[in-house]
């Protein structure tokens, strides 16, 4: 059994948290349009973006190509927080379990990782962390500019 382990990272976001969480609620195909480190997004499984969808996305972590593919668990528009868990792709292959977790107040976006690594030499996700926190900042400046 792997050990299991949570990170979590916090970024301040001028345009406010919710236009964060409602990005990736409802308009998640745009991601790729306004930040570099996305290179592609699908729908594999349902119609919208909902809970049970299975989504993919192409990134790029440290100058390398990654995949990702994820089916969401759970949307909680009150709390504005939306719940993934990895089901294939490069991060299966130091972690047993990998989830992800976006929750959103007011001026804060907050990326939550729980997982369970393999060995207990397997490092953390600190390249992923700052991968997604690149991210979040370059949707803040998006949606600044506007």
């Amino acid at each position: 059994m792997g050990v299991k382990d949570k990170l979590i990272g916090s970024v301040e976001v001028k345009c406010g948290g919710h236009i964060i969480h409602d990005l990736f609620h409802t308009n998640t195909h745009h991601v790729p349009n306004i930040t570099n480190i996305i290179d592609h997004f699908e729908i594999h499984e349902g119609e919208t973006v909902n809970i049970d969808s299975v989504i993919g996305w192409k990134y790029n972590e440290a100058g390398q190509k990654k995949f990702m593919k994820k089916v969401i668990e759970a949307i909680d528009p009150h709390k504005k927080s939306t719940r993934w868990k990895v089901i294939e792709g490069d991060i299966l292959e130091s972690y047993n379990s990998f989830i992800l977790v976006l929750s959103c107040e007011y001026q804060w976006t907050t990326w939550t990782f729980e997982y369970e690594k393999k060995t207990e030499d397997i490092p953390e996700p600190l390249a992923l962390m700052g991968v997604i926190l690149d991210m979040t900042k370059d949707i803040e400046s998006h949606f600044l500019k506007k």
